[in-house]
């Protein structure tokens, strides 16, 4: 604590930018550093870094002690300010990682400052920091509503004080009638009408006024978090291509939760009102249901692929859960819907379009967690029925959804409620070929919809500025990767994409449609973009994940490119890149030398997955002795060497050890071949591919 004692003393000679900078309002208040003063000092924050993702939960186990202390210490606290300005800041906490790295940044800027007193820092370094503010909830508009509630009940108190007041004036008025003058018994009369009067004004004017700006802000509130959680369920939706999504719904519960309170306070106001207001109380009723109807949400979203025959599952969150009524279990059913009762969901769907097994779950309550969910942990279509297909529909690009429904019943309201929610846009297949065509239906659905669309459509085109950063973010989500796809290749992306050969086109302002995405098979091939791009996807994750996130891959790369960067270069210059006729392949382009004395490049046949796993691409590179440096010019041997594997013992078990090398063959016209030799050459057969130019 012997810091905070100095740095108390400091600031008070420090401008305000500068204290707001060095302590962020929204992330890490300056009330915090001085009630958990001597707890912070004491804990090691040092050795937070923002790329250590494993220190998590040591960064959670400390935000979740600074949360419980704040929240005790809130408790204890007489002044009705100050407790709920601890409370808002124990619920803005979040993102553990970042906010233990800040308290390690603020802690070092601190004794930076108790170092060099006389130099007081400029506020505009702390505020080009901005990862420091966490993402939350507004939960300052909450606050407003309970602090407008709390001036409401303080009004009917004091006119609940004022009454009987008036009370005891009337009765000793009486009691003095027949006693004293009748002057007296005026003075008397005109107080107590006086104080009718004030009654009167607070009950009709202050009163009402009060409960008529509590309800609009309260709608204000609702109407921001409504926007909340469609917003978290967009960011849900944009995850499946990559987005990046926090998942947690506490934030937004907690928020629920208060709003309901508030709600219930309300409405008791009301009704002690001696004049009811049907205005007021309609509107607390509509702000009721919305409230109940929105709080259903599909926390785990079910595979937007779903084969038929097979089991998947999904967990449905509702986020009132702690406040549904005692009593009957409450069973939500799941059934499957397609695109047109999707967009009718004001009725109860009629026609069953699929039938869904293990269709039911009921809402349970994890005390630990805090959650109320309905989990379906072995659902399964059964079948499912379609709609007619327009001109060259495939199956695949049908979208169905599941939607989940319940009625419920909220401790204090009257009457139940029947709400419902639903999934994101599914595609239902029957066979395992199906896959990949139905993940493009989803990609492009996740990508390119509009946020309050009408289910499900999509845009036919789109820009390709808008394709090419969904295929990056899709392909670096995928294999779990840093590294980025770079301008050239973005370039040959849209080359291939719109069959546009040359090498200085300009795509920026082209539109893409979904034919050419994957409607339409390539030029020469017999596939389509998805399809290939897809591939190349699949194999970098499970084969090259570590060779491209460091850049020894140059990937995406047309012949005509690939021609101008190795043309003059030295003969054994190779480079790595992604097979263009061929799914999911990568090939090598070197440099050999030509017949006549001049150059070439050559084109190694694609390795595949099946490849890859007999052996892998450091050893086939150490292998080929024609390539001897990664362009530009890395000698391959300290490049790939952590990829080579260790060479197998002379003996095992009594047997003679076999090995296996690939070859390339350049005297074996009319073309040439990959051999792949098992030394010593006991066996008969073989794996040959060609080289091409």
């Amino acid at each position: 604590m012997a810091q905070w004692v100095h740095m108390s003393q400091l600031i008070q000679r420090l401008p305000d930018e500068t204290v707001n900078s060095l302590y962020p309002p929204n992330a890490f208040p300056i009330e915090v550093r001085h009630f958990l003063a001597e707890w912070i000092e004491n804990q090691i924050w040092d050795n937070f870094v923002p790329e250590k993702v494993e220190q998590e939960s040591q960064a959670r186990a400390l935000l979740d002690q600074i949360i419980n202390m704040l929240q005790s210490i809130a408790q204890q606290n007489a002044n009705v300010v100050d407790r709920m300005k601890l409370m808002q800041i124990s619920r803005n906490m979040q993102q553990p990682l970042q906010f233990g790295v800040m308290v390690r940044d603020i802690l070092r800027e601190e004794r930076a400052l108790l170092n060099k007193p006389a130099q007081i820092p400029n506020p505009s370094q702390y505020q080009q920091q901005p990862s420091r503010e966490p993402s939350f909830p507004n939960m300052q508009d909450v606050d407003v509503v309970v602090l407008k509630v709390l001036e409401v009940q303080g009004c009917r108190q004091k006119l609940h004080q004022l009454q009987e007041e008036l009370n005891w004036e009337r009765q000793n008025y009486e009691g003095l009638q027949g006693q004293i003058p009748q002057n007296g018994l005026d003075t008397t009369s005109m107080e107590i009408k006086k104080l009718q009067s004030h009654i009167q004004q607070l009950e009709y004017n202050k009163r009402i006024h009060l409960l008529q700006e509590s309800v609009s802000c309260l709608d204000q509130c609702q109407t921001r978090l409504v926007s909340k959680l469609k917003a978290w369920r967009w960011e849900q939706h944009k995850a499946a291509i990559g987005h990046p999504f926090d998942e947690n719904l506490n934030p937004l519960q907690t928020w629920c939760e208060q709003l309901l309170g508030v709600n219930g306070k309300l409405r008791q106001e009301l009704m002690l009102i001696p004049d009811p207001i049907p205005e007021l109380q309609e509107r607390l009723g509509k702000l009721l249901q919305v409230l109940i109807q929105n709080s259903l949400v599909v926390d785990k979203q079910p595979p937007q692929v779903i084969k038929t025959q097979s089991k998947f599952s999904t967990t449905v969150r509702y986020l009132l859960g702690e406040k549904v009524a005692p009593g009957k279990p409450v069973l939500l059913k799941a059934q499957i819907i397609n695109e047109l009762q999707a967009r009718n969901l004001s009725t109860v769907p009629g026609d069953n379009v699929g039938e869904l097994i293990n269709n039911t779950a009921i809402l349970e309550h994890n005390s630990a967690s805090k959650s109320t969910c309905a989990n379906f942990r072995n659902m399964s279509i059964k079948k499912i029925k379609r709609a007619d297909r327009k001109g060259s529909e495939s199956v695949t690009e049908e979208k169905f959804a599941l939607l989940f429904s319940t009625e419920i019943t909220i401790t204090g309201c009257d009457t139940p409620y029947r709400i419902q929610t639903i999934s994101l846009p599914v595609v239902v297949i029957v066979h395992g070929s199906q896959d990949n065509n139905a993940l493009a239906t989803i990609i492009w659905d996740c990508a390119f919809s509009e946020p309050d669309r009408l289910p499900f459509v999509v845009p036919e085109r789109v820009p390709w500025r808008l394709m090419y950063s969904t295929l990056n973010s899709k392909f670096t989500s995928e294999v779990q990767t840093q590294h980025n796809l770079d301008h050239y290749n973005q370039h040959f992306l849209a080359q291939k994409i719109f069959d546009k050969p040359d090498f200085a086109d300009d795509f920026s302002h082209m539109m893409v449609s979904w034919a050419q995405f994957n409607k339409e098979v390539l030029p020469g091939r017999s596939f389509t973009f998805w399809q290939w791009f897809e591939g190349v996807m699949e194999l970098t994750k499970k084969h090259l994940k570590t060779y491209w996130s460091e850049g020894l891959i140059f990937g995406f790369i047309g012949k005509q490119h690939l021609h101008l960067i190795l043309k003059d270069r030295p003969n054994g210059t190779f480079l790595l890149r992604f097979s263009d006729s061929e799914i999911g392949g990568i090939t090598i382009a070197y440099v050999s030398a030509s017949e006549n004395g001049g150059q070439k490049i050559q084109n190694i046949q694609p390795f595949t997955k099946r490849d890859l796993e007999i052996r892998s691409l450091g050893d086939r590179i150490r292998d080929i002795s024609h390539i001897t440096y990664l362009y530009p010019e890395y000698p391959k041997n300290e490049v790939f060497k952590k990829f080579y594997s260790e060479p197998q013992p002379s003996s095992v078990g009594g047997y003679i050890p076999v090995s296996l090398h690939t070859k390339v063959g350049i005297h074996l016209p009319p073309a040439a071949y990959l051999v792949f030799t098992l030394a010593p050459p006991r066996y008969p057969w073989e794996h040959m591919g060609h080289l091409s130019q």
